[in-house]
């Protein structure tokens, strides 16, 4: 294992994408990383321009003799998922991602790597600097925000672009084209809670760990564990056996990421600790025995703890678990003319209690806005029966696929010419800015393509090196024959 990686080829592609690792840019926080792009465009003499919530464009100039090719626009976010292992120190305001080469994968120690969309960023600036290179006139756009709400292409101006071609590189697979996605929206739950006036005289701090976690569009089909769901489901099983008094719950960060650990502090009497404890031991270790295939490194821990507070009502308790097991998550429904693909699901994200009430957030997606509305309507039901309020506000348009794109059809032509095989074409259950493009720009062709990169948006992400020479390589030709 090697922690260098500017021997890696494209050079200068992993040159830009080691300076990004400097730079902290999770979601909301990416003044820097587009103040380290505008200067590194005007150091090359590039225009620059950007706007009011801090999505920036560059342009470059037609090669001589393409002034008159039609414009193209390259589309990466600046943000990146923050997400990393309870046991590591890191605090991603301000310390660099340790990235580290692993045989053919770049992977971060303990936290996300940020190839999404960090090797499209990567890409972008590489090509940028390039002056030998050979293409119409040029657009690189830098949007914000995209993990955690897409606002930076939902307030995109419609001056920002000129180019009628637009090439997203934000997808995860190498010879595969992305030409559609879900749409997608949030619900925001709040359900108050009332608490006792005596604080308990023995505490367990109940934690489970370990899971996979990943990308709620991308992996919510692959069975893993709701952190969240699992814990709610052992503690509600062991307070129909026992006297347990919950004090807090907490687990998932981001909306987009599937729980991979959630806690508890749970009040109960000393003379039931032997007890309880080996309940909720046989409880988890049925739950590991379940997942063992999806999740083989589920962990719980069950210790005593300092840590006091006072407990929930016995009814505000019951609410909180029984909306936590009653709120939707996974599958909802598979696609039924494109096989292999989700049409829609919702990721119960986010749980954290605070003194008085639950806050709890479900994504859910769609590639139907009536269906992804029709969920929308049972976390609802669920929030009415609980006592609940939640906010609904509006979600992100899907990208309907367009099989006779010509631009599809320009890009699978250069991908079988380049590696004499098909490139894969294909619809994900995933978010992703073109949808919103699309509808702003109107006319404007897309297709969304990238390397390699696995389990996103959690600490086991990884980006293969291979994959994005070839990526590297089919983006240059792309350049050329797109004139």
């Amino acid at each position: 294992m090697s922690n260098d990686l500017t021997s890696l080829k494209p050079e200068k592609l992993w040159k830009h994408f080691s300076q990004i690792l400097t730079i902290p840019h999770g979601s909301g926080n990416e003044k820097a990383l587009a103040a380290h792009i505008i200067n590194l465009a005007r150091s090359w003499g590039l225009e620059t321009r950007q706007d009011k919530v801090g999505n920036v464009v560059v342009r470059k100039p037609a090669s001589p003799g393409k002034e008159n090719a039609p414009g193209l626009v390259l589309q990466a976010h600046l943000d990146m998922v923050c997400e990393k292992n309870s046991d590591i120190s890191h605090d991603f305001m301000k310390d660099p991602i340790q990235a580290y080469l692993d045989g053919d994968w770049v992977k971060a120690r303990g936290t996300t790597l940020g190839a999404d969309n960090g090797i499209g960023l990567a890409a972008c600036l590489a090509i940028l600097e390039d002056k030998t290179l050979t293409h119409g006139p040029l657009e690189c756009l830098f949007t914000v925000d995209e993990e955690t709400g897409l606002t930076g292409a939902f307030k995109l101006g419609k001056d920002m672009l000129t180019g009628k071609l637009l090439l997203n590189l934000d997808s995860e697979d190498e010879g595969t084209f992305t030409i559609g996605c879900a749409g997608g929206a949030d619900s925001e739950i709040s359900l108050p809670l009332d608490r006792k006036r005596k604080k308990p005289g023995q505490v367990l701090l109940v934690k489970i760990s370990g899971l996979r976690g990943g990308h709620s569009g991308l992996d919510i089909n692959l069975g893993r564990g709701n952190a969240l769901k699992l814990l709610a489901r052992a503690l509600a099983v062991a307070s129909e056996n026992f006297k347990l008094e919950l004090i807090s719950f907490s687990g998932g960060s981001k909306r987009n990421a599937i729980p991979r650990e959630a806690w508890a502090l749970v009040g109960l009497e000393k003379a039931s600790r032997r007890a309880l404890v080996n309940f909720l031991k046989k409880e988890f270790e049925a739950i590991k025995a379940e997942f063992k295939v999806t999740e083989p490194e589920l962990a719980y821990d069950i210790s005593d703890s300092i840590d006091s507070g006072f407990p929930l009502t016995a009814e505000a308790q019951n609410r909180l678990l029984r909306l936590i097991l009653a709120l939707p998550h996974g599958v909802m429904a598979m696609h039924p003319q494109i096989a292999g693909l989700v049409e829609t699901s919702s990721n119960l994200a986010i749980v954290n209690i605070e003194p008085k009430a639950a806050r709890i957030i479900c994504n859910t997606r769609s590639s139907v806005y009536t269906a992804l509305e029709a969920v929308r309507l049972v976390i609802r039901s669920c929030c009415q029966l609980a006592g609940a309020r939640v906010n609904q506000p509006q979600g992100y348009p899907a990208w309907t696929p367009n099989l006779d794109s010509r631009l599809l059809q320009k890009m699978v032509d250069i991908y079988r010419q380049l590696f004499q095989k098909e490139p894969e074409v294909k619809a994900v259950h995933a978010g992703l800015e073109c949808g919103i493009i699309g509808e702003k720009y109107d006319g404007m062709d897309m297709i969304s393509f990238g390397p390699t990169i696995r389990y996103p948006h959690s600490p086991d992400e990884k980006v293969s090196v291979s994959s994005v020479e070839k990526f590297w390589q089919f983006l240059l030709v792309a350049l050329e024959k797109l004139t």
